[in-house]
């Protein structure tokens, strides 16, 4: 499918820091339908582009089939390159360039419980599955995590969606606190869980699970960080085991951005690690696990690496490639 030429139509500030976007067709048709979980990709005047997710917040079956507009919801980073920059510049009538709706954090198809955990931002695919289930009458409950209350997006529409399914922890007050333990532990054994946010969550939402027996089919995620380099990064090889080639790779680029400007061909995705589509077996030397796919057991086998964000603790990597 083309590219989708869409216009801003509303635009507003939940909290500070994030700015909510209503998008409709530049020519006002139906827009291609999505299921929770879904994501755009926003062209930006640098011609990079950054991945935002879709909110639904109508709990109704086919809320999403062929919408009438997609919303959006950015928090301005500190460190911003451009892209959260720009989507908060945008005001109505502007009119922004992206790709159709894609889908890598979807629904089980699953009448078990499902248990959602949001970390600030990355609250905003958790809102559609949050919608989709009640629209289909499947049980969850819904723990969305973050700093400040105040500092936290949606949080009326989110009370008035979920009702009791809601529990909102901060953790500026004591008696919210998560205790993702507990949360994960007192989860069903068929349960699913989601989990939307820093890095720092998702890796420990997905230890508990392993530690807990959670099969890994069971705990899906998605990271709203962008990868940065690490200080103290250095240049390390990569040799491709099926022709020899070896390739350096400097502290600024990924393995992925030096291999396919050298035209070797690869399948990847995401690019921030949790996907694990650009998964690749490892021959030799010792991987610096930069992902949230991989558990510690996985990590510590270091046979296998994202590498679209991992690097190499060792001179040189033999990929199997």
């Amino acid at each position: 499918m083309s590219e989708l030429r869409l216009k801003v139509i509303g635009t507003h500030a939940p909290c500070a820091q994030i700015r909510a976007l209503t998008l409709a067709a530049e020519d006002g048709d139906p827009l291609p339908g999505y299921s929770a979980g879904a994501h755009i990709r926003v062209k930006l005047p640098d011609a990079s582009d950054r991945h935002y997710s879709l909110i639904n917040w109508i709990a109704e079956p086919g809320a999403t089939s062929a919408p009438a507009t997609y919303r959006l919801g950015v928090r301005l980073e500190e460190d911003s390159k451009g892209g959260s920059r720009h989507m908060h510049s945008l005001r109505e009538g502007d009119i922004v360039t992206v790709a159709p709706p894609k889908n890598d954090f979807a629904l089980h198809d699953s009448p078990a419980p499902a248990l959602l955990i949001a970390g600030g931002i990355g609250v905003t695919p958790i809102i559609s599955m949050a919608a989709e289930l009640k629209a289909k009458g499947r049980p969850f409950a819904f723990h969305y995590c973050g700093r400040s209350r105040g500092l936290m997006a949606f949080t009326d529409e989110l009370e008035e969606l979920c009702e009791e399914a809601l529990t909102v922890h901060s953790d500026d007050e004591p008696d919210t606190c998560v205790d993702l333990k507990a949360l994960v532990g007192g989860a069903s054994a068929d349960s699913h869980i989601y989990v939307c946010g820093p890095r720092g969550m998702i890796e420990a939402v997905r230890e508990i699970a392993h530690a807990r027996g959670f099969a890994k089919d069971h705990v899906h995620f998605e990271l709203f960080d962008t990868p940065e380099a690490t200080t103290g990064d250095q240049s390390f090889e990569v040799e491709i085991s099926s022709t020899g080639q070896v390739f350096t790779v400097p502290p600024d680029k990924s393995i992925i951005e030096v291999l396919e400007a050298e035209g070797v061909d690869l399948v990847y995705d995401c690019q921030r690690g949790d996907c694990g589509i650009c998964q690749t077996a490892v021959l030799e030397g010792v991987p610096d696990h930069r992902d949230v796919i991989l558990t510690d057991e996985e990590r510590a086998a270091n046979d296998v690496m994202q590498i679209c964000v991992s690097r190499a603790k060792s001179a040189r990597l033999v990929l199997d490639l």
